[in-house]
């Protein structure tokens, strides 16, 4: 059986697989963007799920407090620590039905503590701020990047950077951080000069919605539109994964499947 192939995260130090698995399923189906409305699944199937994630060599998993439940049903859940990559965020919470964000020092530090006694574990492999849509604004007057730089340093977390949501933003994040988390695929190339800049610089870049949370069409291509999607993205030698979030274990395979053929073009 052929496993995901390992791509590093820049300077980071950390090696990933080329798929990492998002969890927003586990634990949040309020105010979400998929196509069709779901029932969060019990924990054997989020068991079922880690298990074929991990059978097929992927390390990777992202999380968030905005994810409702989901870092406490990973730390409830997720065995071996050291092989998995964990990967949360700070900056945004989703109460009530609504996000609120604040990119604030004291709440940066409260919030990865809550992460960390959330998932049980002693470090954060990598922290992204949840952008509310101004990135280059909270990079340039919270104190959340200088917060997280300063709770790497003290070994709480490994890497840090930011899920974004504009260019600038993206570009500014690639300078001061280690890590951005970018959208890109066929039909929203824009980022790639993010992409190109952090190849440049040694910095890590993962990839959110790669099939457009679901909404991907194939109607005007006689090609799969998930293989031609992951065909373009892991055709820049500057992403390192794609998180793709699936609690149902036929997709997940196809996507698992998918990912493996197209990395190892």
């Amino acid at each position: 059986m052929k496993l995901l192939p390992m791509r590093s995260l820049g300077r980071t130090g950390l090696d990933v697989s080329c798929l990492g698995l998002g969890t927003v399923k586990f634990g949040r189906n309020q105010g979400v963007k998929y196509p069709s409305g779901f029932q969060l699944p019990d924990d054997q199937s989020v068991l079922n799920i880690l298990s074929i994630c991990r059978e097929a060599g992927m390390n990777l998993i992202d999380t968030a407090p905005a994810y409702g439940h989901s870092e406490e049903r990973l730390g409830q859940l997720l065995r071996e620590r050291e092989h998995w990559k964990i990967c949360t965020k700070v900056g945004e919470e989703f109460e009530n039905g609504q996000s609120n964000f604040d990119f604030s020092a004291k709440h940066t530090r409260t919030s990865v503590e809550r992460s960390l006694r959330r998932l049980k574990t002693d470090y954060l492999d990598i922290v992204l701020v949840h952008s509310d849509g101004n990135d280059s604004d909270i990079i340039e007057h919270s104190d959340c990047f200088a917060s997280l730089e300063k709770l790497r340093d003290e070994g709480y977390i490994r890497a840090f950077g930011m899920s974004t949501k504009t260019l600038a933003g993206g570009l500014l994040a690639i300078e001061r951080a280690d890590i951005v988390m970018v959208t890109y695929r066929p039909e929203e190339p824009d980022e790639q000069r993010v992409i190109d800049t952090a190849l440049q610089k040694n910095k890590g870049v993962l990839i959110k919605k790669a099939l457009n949370s679901g909404h991907l069409s194939g109607a005007n291509s006689n090609v799969d539109p998930v293989r031609a999607s992951m065909n373009f993205i892991y055709g820049h030698p500057g992403v390192g994964s794609i998180i793709i979030g699936s609690i149902t274990p036929t997709h997940l395979r196809q996507n698992i499947a998918h990912a493996i053929a197209a990395a190892t073009l």
